[in-house]
């Protein structure tokens, strides 16, 4: 019999959402499931649990994006510690989550100061408000080719223009060289701007 040709493609992710789960299910699962799925997103906010797969482009842009800023901190001396997608939860809370990237300003913390999200589709978890309970200082979500940046004021997010973090980050030239095609060339490129804007400073 001949394969079957699927009249639609499939989703660039795949979510499955369960309630009613205990931290302690919530836990066994990470542990169950994180060294063996890497490309898994465990989102967990007070009993809601979503699980989402990531697809090649996603992982393709969150690791342009990631060789993209540590080019940056690199290039201006910005002392930072990477933390890609770990797992970080704080039972009090009843949160945890995996970012597509993040980082610690200075030193390595607990919690990271930023997290990178990207966005392909549209998820049931409120990913902010997690973040807001694990006190992240500020999230990135990279969608439709942009970046939307949240900075956390005491106990809400608001939306901002820029960075407050890395103020002299031009975000408009950052998102222009997110280029999961052309990846190499696009961070060379990317980096030779910023050692430039260093030099005429």
């Amino acid at each position: 019999m001949a394969p079957q040709v699927l009249a639609h493609p499939l989703p660039s992710e795949q979510r499955v959402v369960l309630e009613g789960v205990s931290w302690q299910q919530y836990e066994i699962l990470l542990a169950t499931l994180g060294n063996d799925f890497p490309n898994l997103r465990l989102s967990y906010l007070e009993g809601v649990l979503e699980i989402m797969a990531t697809s090649p482009e996603h992982e393709e842009i969150k690791t342009t994006i990631g060789l993209l800023i540590e080019a940056y901190f690199q290039e201006t001396r910005t002392r930072f510690h990477g933390m890609g997608s770990a797992t970080f939860r704080k039972a009090a809370k009843q949160r945890g989550l995996e970012p597509d990237e993040c980082y610690c300003l200075e030193h390595k913390k607990e919690f990271p100061d930023i997290a990178i999200e990207v966005v392909l589709s549209s998820g049931t978890v409120d990913k902010l408000e997690i973040y807001r309970g694990l006190q992240v200082v500020e999230v990135w979500f990279w969608e439709n080719g942009a970046f939307q940046i949240y900075h956390l004021r005491a106990d809400h997010y608001e939306q901002v223009a820029s960075s407050e973090l890395l103020p002299k980050l031009d975000m408009e030239l950052f998102a222009s060289y997110v280029r999961p095609e052309q990846q190499f060339d696009a961070v060379m490129e990317f980096r030779n701007v910023i050692r430039q804007q260093q030099e005429n400073r």
